[in-house]
């Protein structure tokens, strides 16, 4: 064995990654006082069958701690660069879900996955654990030399823990092009390398979270959603505004995407230039590992996009792919011709069909230089990643294991259900985009137990729970998923004043599992797409057509008496479907009635923001505000000026914060300080109610009342809760037994009335009851 020490982590230029694909020897960091930035390199600066690196800060080019069992010591002064076989063995065969060995086989992975899916648990977990049996002898010796005998025993335990929900799913992605038990392996090495190079903070963050492994569905956390430049201007300014966000009891920081994007359009900077880079009008990567550090200080925790689906046309891999680099064979998908791309958008839906149609796009330098139909799902700078390739996995997971050594502890998985490409479906949510999710994240619970994933997946309600790893056997996948449908569900009522779809639509959908937790919000930084499915509006009467089409039309402004100011956003003119554009305050009313001067429409319009939020901070799971909406801020006309942005109508929702109304946020005769005292107010009581930490579960009663949605939760150590909302402008009551012997400890309008055997509810009003 071969211990190397460097002392290239004092160095600010220093660049020191790990050999995540296998190309080279293992490298396990012991003792580094830093985040690593990448994992793909060093691997040919040793020769030895197992190499130790061991980071030596001083430079004095001895291990500070001298292992026994080292032939020699070398002294690592500059990082080099290593060559890669790349993915050559299992490049995408010009048909449906097929690679090609260097064999030159044709191998169907879909068929050849399918087949492993269909195996009983039983005997795929046998296999899991004999691998594993021939790994942990080497390994355990690799961990004691890596991380000291401690840390060890807590990294091997990982191991034991999760391998399987590691193993299970890489065999049926890629057992095919693969060795199961060999790919697993090396990536739980390269776990292993990522779990040394943490920082001594995370590390302790680490056994922290292995204590409290429920942390995150803790009735005190409250998210806050944000765009660094449009909250603060940059990493550095976010700074100054965490008081704001220590007053609203903010735990959870979304910074959207701030990693570097490509220059010019770039998707609201989804389409990634660089995983290792922040977009430098934001700062560096050192801004964001010292924010990350300032958070943790306050007790919060940082959110950091990570768009999986694919990267920008100018990322490294892709240039690397282009250029016919073999270490980016197979990384993306090319067709010669527009056969197979005809095949397969057959069947799949355009994102963006007014200014983006079809699936893929011509490069003329594909296929060595011949050109090819590329895969964009999104626009024609994004390029879909070929997650048939287990390279594109090793690499995705090295990408994960820098980020969260720079102290981010959720990753938002953007475009998890684009994953799987399958011919004759639409290409979401198949089995192959939860396989990748499973796998990522028991080796990401191996290297960093302090992390969590998100899943961002805006789909159909009966696809929703399977990213929180609601199966037919459960699959731990993500801790944390959007609840899109309570979002859409509360848009819904407002429009109508009736609460019978958001009702049956609730109560019908697969409960969460306990150990996760949703994500609810009111609004994001996207669109809204209306998620009603025909069985649901059918259950009650209606069309499952017509009503999305109502719901366009009224948040549009343009349905007779709407209150809403909102906009269409990629109309299909073809079929007449569309989503909406517009801030949460516009879409509630208030900039209609701030512009008509009407105080009556103002208050209305207030009461169902604050409605709207009272559902989403009373529901369970972690509350998200997105920025200005505590401040109730208006559309953004701003976006039009500006060439880049000017066709995304989008960007009205994504306002840069009034800093006119930040400062009225104190003053309770102000719309703004109305909103913001009230939020304040939700976070401080759901802080103190048991009955909202995640894991109790939630059910919808049937009430007699269509305009009011009630929802019930009961936990062992906080009993009852009740939760009312009246979504009409009339008054609304329920059976007071249901709130019988509960206490009213928030609510719109004082102690929640009973009379006559009724629960009464003045309009548009919001109630929390539970037990004293």
């Amino acid at each position: 064995m071969t211990v190397v020490t460097t002392d290239l982590l004092d160095r600010p230029d220093a660049r020191i990654t790990f050999d995540v694909r296998g190309t080279g020897p293992l490298l396990v960091l012991v003792g580094s006082p830093m985040g690593a930035e990448g994992f793909g390199s060093l691997a040919d600066a040793m020769a030895a069958d197992h190499t130790v690196v061991r980071f030596d800060p001083r430079g004095t080019g001895r291990s500070p701690t001298e292992d026994p069992d080292a032939d020699s010591t070398v002294a690592l002064r500059a990082a080099r660069p290593v060559s890669s076989p790349g993915c050559g063995r299992c490049r995408r065969a010009p048909d449906s879900g097929g690679a090609v060995r260097q064999d030159g086989a044709v191998i169907s992975t879909t068929a050849a996955g399918d087949a492993v899916r269909a195996r009983p648990d039983s005997e795929r977990r046998r296999r899991a654990r004999g691998a594993l049996h021939d790994l942990l002898p080497q390994l355990s010796r690799e961990a004691v030399a890596a991380l000291g005998a401690v840390e060890a025993a807590g990294f091997l335990a990982r191991t034991e823990r999760w391998y399987a929900d590691a193993h299970l799913p890489l065999e049926a992605l890629y057992g095919a092009v693969a060795d199961p038990g060999g790919l697993t392996a090396r990536l739980v090495r390269a776990a292993l390398a990522a779990a040394a190079a943490r920082p001594q903070a995370l590390r302790e963050l680490d056994r922290r979270r292995e204590v409290d492994g429920d942390w995150f569905q803790d009735p005190r956390t409250v998210g806050y959603v944000a765009y660094t430049d449009r909250f603060a201007g940059t990493l550095r300014g976010i700074r100054t505004r965490l008081d704001h966000l220590s007053d609203l009891g903010v735990r959870y920081l979304h910074l959207m995407p701030l990693l570097r994007p490509r220059d010019g359009e770039n998707d609201g900077g989804y389409a990634v230039a660089d995983y290792t880079a922040v977009d430098p009008r934001l700062g560096t990567m050192d801004d964001l590992e010292s924010l990350a550090g300032a958070l943790r200080e306050r007790g919060m925790s940082l959110c950091v996009d990570l768009v999986l689906n694919h990267t920008a046309a100018e990322h490294p891999w892709a240039r690397g792919w282009l250029a016919g680099d073999p270490r980016y064979a197979g990384f993306y998908t090319a067709y010669p011709d527009r056969e197979m791309p005809d095949a397969w958008e057959a069947t799949i839906p355009d994102v963006f069909p007014d200014r983006a149609p079809g699936s893929f796009s011509w490069v003329p330098g594909a296929n060595g230089g011949d050109g090819g139909w590329v895969w964009t799902t999104f626009w024609d700078y994004q390029w879909d990643l070929d997650w048939t390739c287990p390279e594109v996995f090793a690499a995705m997971l090295g990408t994960v294991f820098t980020l969260a050594g720079r102290g981010v502890e959720v990753l938002r998985m953007d475009a998890a259900p684009f994953l799987g490409k399958r011919l004759g479906t639409n290409c979401q949510n198949q089995p192959e985009a939860h396989d990748v999710l499973q796998a990522l994240h028991a080796l990401t619970r191996i290297a960093a137990p302090a992390v969590v994933f998100k899943a961002e997946a805006i789909v159909a309600p009966d696809d929703l729970v399977g990213y929180l790893g609601a199966h037919d056997r459960y699959r731990p996948e993500c801790e944390l998923a959007y609840h899109n449908q309570l979002m859409v569900m509360v848009w819904s009522s407002l429009a109508t004043r009736d609460a019978r779809l958001a009702a049956h639509a609730l109560r019908r959908m697969t409960p969460a599992p306990p150990t996760t937790a949703w994500a609810t919000y009111v609004r994001c930084h996207d669109d809204i797409g209306w998620a009603v499915s025909d069985v649901d509006a059918a259950a009650v009467g209606w069309d499952g057509p017509s009503h999305r089409r109502f719901l366009n039309d009224f948040f549009a402004g343009r349905f007779p008496g709407s209150f809403a100011r909102g906009a269409l956003f990629q109309e299909d003119p073809d079929t007449g479907d569309a989503r909406i554009s517009g801030s949460a305050a516009a879409l509630c009313g208030i900039d209609d009635a701030r512009a008509r001067h009407d105080p009556a429409a103002l208050d209305a319009g207030v009461r169902r923001l604050l409605l709207a939020h009272a559902v989403v901070y009373g529901w369970g799971g972690i509350p998200l505000l997105y920025m200005g909406d505590e401040l109730a801020l208006a559309n953004d006309t701003g976006y039009r000026a500006d060439p880049e942005r000017a066709a995304d109508n989008r960007w009205m929702h994504r306002p840069p914060m009034d800093e006119a109304a930040f400062a009225r946020r104190y003053d309770p005769d102000t719309v703004e300080g109305r909103v913001f005292g009230a939020l304040t107010g939700f976070a401080a009581v759901r802080a103190e109610l048991p009955a909202l930490h995640a894991s109790a579960p939630v059910e919808v009663p049937v009430l007699d009342d269509p305009a009011v949605l009630g929802w019930t939760r009961r936990h062992p150590r906080g009993g009852r809760f009740v939760g009312l909302v009246n979504v009409s402008d009339r008054p609304a009551s329920v059976d007071a037994a249901l709130v019988t012997g509960l206490d009213t400890v928030l609510s719109s309008d004082g102690p929640v009335r009973t009379e006559g055997g009724r629960a009464h509810l003045p309009p548009l009003s919001w109630a929390w009851l539970a037990e004293p």
